[in-house]
């Protein structure tokens, strides 16, 4: 399959792209910079918001994969919402067209705050601008793939786990931290649980997922089960063998964070072990 991946120079795009290109499938990269994306995948810089026909202008794919966004951990940035509309308007540009699925990237922080096992059908009520412009950006899209026929996936993210110290993650930060030499890095008291991944299993689930038509709708990109925020960072130093220390009770929860959260990975492990017996 041809497969169009907007935002695929991103911390997340990098990433994908390299896996879906390893499933065997053709992938055409986009993005406002394009010098992290794999060289084995078809490149187009530009500014996704200003092509006028993007189902022929990115040479007629057969599945979209919507990654691009900014400011993804600035949970209250004012582009989410002036964002949104040129999300909206390219979305159903595409769907327009002969493309077969439209598949978008979501997150948890869209349900709000939820205590518990986050299914497809949990109830959202996005409480940060960024849950609110991705919650609505799913159901606008699901409304857009209903009306053209279109197969729609929304890939719910979770708490993603990687070393990089140029993401925007705590495990970015700490990793940059330790990188300038930094001997604690200040910290909650870490005791809410969250559904952590790790970064290439990430990737891993969002590029079978994209790769298949069988299972669709709402799939949750986790590992399905909730462990303390504290333990996997102690742990992440640990694997890394970085000399850093937790300061912790240095910062507060955040208010609009839940306890113990995590997602129903029933459609991952589905979608995962039926391209594995296929391998």
């Amino acid at each position: 399959m041809k497969i169009l991946v907007t935002g695929a120079n991103g911390y997340l795009g990098q990433g994908i792209v390299k896996h879906i290109i390893d499933c065997g499938h053709q992938v055409i990269a986009t993005d406002i910079k394009v010098d992290h994306i794999d060289n084995r995948a078809t490149v187009i810089q530009g500014d996704l918001f200003k092509i006028e026909e993007p189902y022929n202008y990115f040479g007629k794919p057969d599945i979209l994969l919507h990654l691009a966004w900014r400011d993804g951990f600035i949970h209250y940035s004012d582009s989410h919402i002036n964002d949104l509309p040129k999300h909206y308007e390219f979305i159903t540009k595409i769907a327009k067209s002969d493309i077969k699925t439209i598949v978008a990237m979501g997150s948890m922080h869209e349900v709000g705050f939820f205590e518990g096992s986050i299914k497809e059908d949990t109830p959202c009520n996005p409480i940060t601008p960024y849950g609110i412009a991705k919650n609505s950006l799913r159901q606008l899209t699901e409304m857009i793939c209903k009306q053209e026929n279109k197969g729609f996936m929304w890939l719910r993210g979770y708490y993603i786990v990687g070393n990089s110290q140029y993401g925007s993650s705590i495990f970015s930060k700490i990793a940059a931290a330790e990188a300038d030499g930094e001997k604690e890095f200040p910290f909650t008291l870490g005791q809410n649980q969250f559904d952590f991944i790790d970064y290439e299993n990430f990737c891993e689930q969002v590029a079978k997922s994209v790769c298949q038509n069988e299972i669709l709708g709402i799939i949750n990109i986790c590992s399905g089960h909730p462990e303390k925020l504290a333990e996997r960072v102690e742990r992440f130093i640990k694997e890394n063998d970085f000399e850093i220390k937790l300061g912790y009770g240095k910062f507060p929860d955040r208010p609009y964070d839940s306890k113990a959260v995590w997602g129903d990975n029933q459609k991952i492990s589905k979608i995962c072990h039926s391209i594995d017996m296929k391998d």
